[in-house]
């Protein structure tokens, strides 16, 4: 997908890869974005092709509101995430609903209701795949990091509902791509003792892989070398994760 002269929407828009994403797509020549997040009052607007939108992806009034705003989106990045779930048999349910209600039902939701503003953007152009949605995934989708179990699960469902997506909408030339980074260094992982991507450099890596097409975006050197042993064996990927 040409990511100059697109018209994007990006959840989770007011910090750490969210914002990053904002500014790489202005930076790339998008004619507009649309910065969501629970409360708007906290995105950056310097610019004016960034349009603030209240959306909490829990919420499916508010993505309903969402949609009508932003009717004129070609390119939706789902980035809105949550962590809340660590060690699957300690970790309380409610922590581990929450994180899969951001991660598989939140995003979703998303998803269905802007398919037919996506749907409108594949039917007036040209080309056959003029309008692309991105899930903002994890290398945990692969296989899970124990130490973050429930989040890994919640990862790979959404991992899952992506790869269910993709010939389902195809036939609509719409695509569906897979982003898999490795930890970049933002609050939701700070506490975590391990080297971390800048999430400027992870963004425009990112932007990339749309302008690509791939399907499997590793955005960041981590996932470069982990996506590499993914694509090798599956096995050898989950004892790796396993051993961290």
């Amino acid at each position: 997908m040409k990511i100059e002269g697109s018209v994007a929407l990006v959840t989770g828009a007011n910090r750490g890869l969210g914002k990053a994403l904002v500014l790489a797509l202005l930076e790339a020549g998008a004619a507009k974005v649309y910065a969501a997040a629970r409360d708007e009052r906290t995105v950056s607007a310097n610019d004016p092709r960034v349009v603030p939108v209240r959306l909490d992806v829990t919420k499916p009034e508010q993505i309903a509101a969402a949609a009508r705003q932003a009717g004129d989106v070609t390119l939706l990045i789902n980035n809105a995430g949550a962590l809340n779930s660590f060690n699957v048999l300690t970790t309380s349910q409610a922590d581990i609903d929450a994180d899969f209600g951001v991660q598989v039902h939140g995003t979703l939701g998303v998803i269905r209701r802007f398919l037919p503003v996506l749907e409108r953007a594949a039917a007036s152009a040209a080309n056959a795949t003029s309008a692309t949605i991105v899930n903002v995934l994890s290398l945990t989708s692969l296989a899970s990091f124990p130490a973050m179990g429930g989040y890994s699960a919640s990862k790979a469902a959404a991992y899952s509902m992506t790869q269910a997506l993709r010939p389902e909408l195809k036939k609509k030339g719409i695509d569906v791509l897979a982003a898999l980074p490795g930890p970049i260094d933002t609050d939701m992982v700070k506490d975590l003792a391990m080297p971390k991507a800048s999430p400027a450099d992870t963004a425009m890596e990112l932007l990339a892989g749309i302008a690509r097409g791939d399907e499997e975006i590793f955005p960041d050197p981590m996932a470069q070398q982990m996506g590499a042993l993914w694509n090798k064996s599956h096995k050898e990927f989950e004892r790796a994760f396993a051993s961290l």
